[in-house]
């Protein structure tokens, strides 16, 4: 192996990042609780009140939390950019769309106050 190769592997993440980050956003307690919870909850109550939900206007500024919680958190020596292109985070906001809009209309998100 040589030294050039050695070098490019460690610049890959050996798993899937959009993946990971949608698992950190539901697992992650506080990321969650101040974050995840609230804007699936916003949603909920629009859908209840009969407006139109665009998944990509409510879950894109979660996702973009997300990124920067999740690599403060796990990936310290690189930017935020250079881990999560565009299209990763295109994909997480598709991916949570599609796992989170049935959830979202049952009313598993509903504020029980």
């Amino acid at each position: 192996m040589k030294l050039f190769e050695l070098d490019s592997q460690q610049d890959e993440i050996p798993f899937d990042v959009v993946d990971d980050l949608a698992i950190f956003m539901r697992n992650d307690p506080m990321f969650y609780r101040k974050t995840f919870f609230p804007a699936m909850a916003s949603a909920s109550d629009k859908i209840e009140r009969g407006q139109s939900v665009d998944p990509v206007i409510f879950i894109k500024p979660v996702v973009d939390q997300a990124v920067k919680s999740y690599c403060s958190t796990f990936i310290r020596d690189r930017r935020s950019e250079d881990v999560f292109t565009e299209k990763d985070k295109k994909a997480c906001v598709d991916k949570i769309s599609a796992e989170e809009m049935p959830n979202i209309k049952k009313g598993m998100y509903k504020d029980k106050v």
